[in-house]
């Protein structure tokens, strides 16, 4: 990027309106005391969903509770303040939890918080250099396939607590949690497997029978109720973490040394990936069911500002939250503040029954990680996918694989890699260069010029060729082009390309045509570019790449006819 726009990148300029915050425009077109009671109730009825989930997917995450609970608070407000969708709902995500546990297993909690401040600065930067828009365009596979990875990771990580097994130390990789929950299967608890079940089948219930009703609360609260009241001996928050505090923490920002930075780049490069898809996915689901139009660019920029901020207030990642969104939207959210209240109704509700949170048992907070990973292992997107091209098919499952046995990082690394090559071979078929050579023939084929005019093979001048190039002109492509090129064999005086064809050519296309119009000058053969389009023309000249052009094939014809 040249220096000219790097500038305009980063500052909004003209455009400065795509930085102001929802939350701003809300309030700009008019805000009334029936908006702010449909936002109250939206945001109090995502709270409730929000608080035994953030509890969850902290604990799945390998902290403690109250972290997931810091980052709804934290991060959240801050989303909803700053942010560019109406009803985002900000904090922790089942996205993260793999790669939130694989930091803190390796580098403590500290390492997550430079890690997720890292990620954070990303986020930020990627916004003001407008790459929100880019970002979005994450294959559908490499998402799903991350995705499922994940659910079945997190499901794998609550196996010990829903059967309540009595564990020494449990591996982080997938194959190391099952033969550790095999070889403790003799700990097994009756009793921790009843509370699980039942709160499923609360959920479940609900779900069908009554689905606005906060199913996650009340069963949550109902397993919690019956441990305490049957005296059932199974693991809580209080018996594993000792509570969750009433209040947030003081403001914290760790020591770091370079080496610390770099080790931990790859980390919070993962952070910053999980985060922006996940951010603008939700983001795009709100538009869908709304009518609404995001800002993308300003909501990474906000989603960066709340990662900071929730690393330093003792949280967690954060990002945008689909499933609670989609709440946001359904409960009849109207602006931002419906989400500043689901963030200040945690805060109240933990300042109010913290102290009631030790008797939430473990199992039941799985059994709500149970429907988490449901919901993100996307069956039926999976199984769609699977009844696709084989290329996508090969790249939902690669993602899938790696994200389970080996790294999320690795996995959305190569399977973003595989649809690249997939997508520039499928490209590359779609680019043709049509050869026009056998006016010597007596076949009586015809080809259509750029101005529609139907010219034989015939009327071509002795010793002359044309090749129609179709498609997007880039590197794939220009590989086609040269054997196309090879197998013309003879040395023509003239050769016709027809260009109108190419919506498009990158670099190294336009890098292929200059070597093409290099070789046939030295060896004395005319080259006329027909019918190039603004676009390609454009490119050319700015790399410098001359050769007579003429405006169509009928142009280029004359040009070789007519003496000079």
């Amino acid at each position: 990027m040249q220096d000219g726009s790097l500038r305009r990148a980063v500052s909004p300029g003209k455009d400065w309106h795509l930085f102001v915050p929802k939350f701003v425009s809300a309030l700009r077109e008019g805000y009334g005391l029936g908006d702010l009671r449909a936002d109250v109730f939206a945001g109090l009825t995502v709270a409730v969903v929000a608080l035994p989930l953030s509890m969850a997917l902290a604990i799945a995450s390998g902290v403690t509770p109250e972290r997931g609970l810091f980052t709804a608070v934290v991060a959240g407000l801050l989303i909803a303040l700053l942010g560019g969708s109406r009803h985002q709902i900000g904090g922790p995500t089942g996205a993260f939890v793999v790669v939130v546990f694989n930091v803190v297993q390796k580098f403590g909690y500290d390492g997550l918080v430079i890690a997720t401040i890292m990620a954070g600065i990303m986020l930020i930067v990627a916004g003001l250099l407008r790459l929100g828009t880019y970002i979005k365009y994450v294959p559908y596979p490499v998402v799903t396939g991350f995705t499922s990875g994940i659910a079945i990771i997190i499901f794998s990580s609550q196996v010990g607590d829903i059967f309540g097994l009595t564990l020494a130390h449990v591996p982080g990789d997938v194959l190391g949690k099952w033969q550790a929950y095999l070889s403790g299967a003799g700990t097994f608890n009756w009793a921790a497997l009843a509370i699980a079940v039942s709160s499923l089948a609360i959920i479940i219930g609900l779900r069908r029978y009554a689905p606005r009703a906060p199913q996650f609360l009340i069963a949550i609260a109902a397993a919690s109720l019956a441990a305490l009241l049957l005296h059932l001996h199974v693991e809580t928050i209080g018996t594993k973490f000792g509570g969750i505090p009433n209040m947030l923490p003081a403001p914290h920002w760790p020591a770091f040394t370079l080496r610390e930075l770099q080790a931990l780049l790859p980390s919070a490069f993962t952070i910053f990936v999980l985060g922006g898809i996940e951010s603008l996915l939700s983001a795009v689901v709100a538009d869908g069911m709304t009518g609404r139009r995001h800002r993308s660019n300003l909501e990474l920029v906000a989603q960066g500002i709340a990662n900071i901020a929730s690393a330093c207030m003792g949280g967690i990642p954060a990002t945008g939250a689909i499933a609670r969104t989609a709440t946001n939207i359904r409960a009849g959210a109207k602006t931002p503040v419906a989400a500043m209240v689901h963030s200040l109704a945690i805060l109240a509700m933990m300042a109010l029954f913290a102290s009631y949170a030790a008797y939430i048992p473990l199992a039941a907070l799985g059994a709500v990680l149970v429907i988490v990973c449901w919901n993100m292992a996307e069956i039926g997107a999976f199984k769609n996918i699977l009844s696709g091209p084989m290329g996508d098919r090969a790249v939902l499952i690669a993602t899938f694989g790696l994200t389970i046995f080996v790294d999320l990082s690795v996995a959305i690394g190569t399977g973003m890699v595989m649809a690249a090559f997939l997508f520039m071979h499928r490209m590359a078929k779609a680019v043709e260069a049509e050869t026009h050579i056998s006016f010597l023939q007596d076949d009586v084929d015809e080809f259509v010029s750029p101005n529609h005019e139907v010219v034989k093979r015939e009327a071509l001048p002795q010793g002359v060729e044309s090749f129609r190039l179709n498609g997007p002109f880039f590197f794939g492509a220009a590989a086609h082009f040269e054997q196309v090129l090879a197998r013309t064999g003879g040395r023509p005086k003239a050769i016709i390309l027809e260009m109108e064809g190419v919506p498009l050519i990158d670099s190294t296309g336009a890098a292929i045509l200059a070597k093409f119009l290099e070789s046939t000058r030295a060896r004395g053969i005319k080259v006329i570019l027909a019918g190039t389009r603004e676009g390609p023309a454009a490119i050319l000249d700015a790399m410098n790449i001359r050769a007579e052009r003429a405006a169509n094939f009928a142009e280029a014809v004359a040009t070789i006819t007519t003496p000079r």
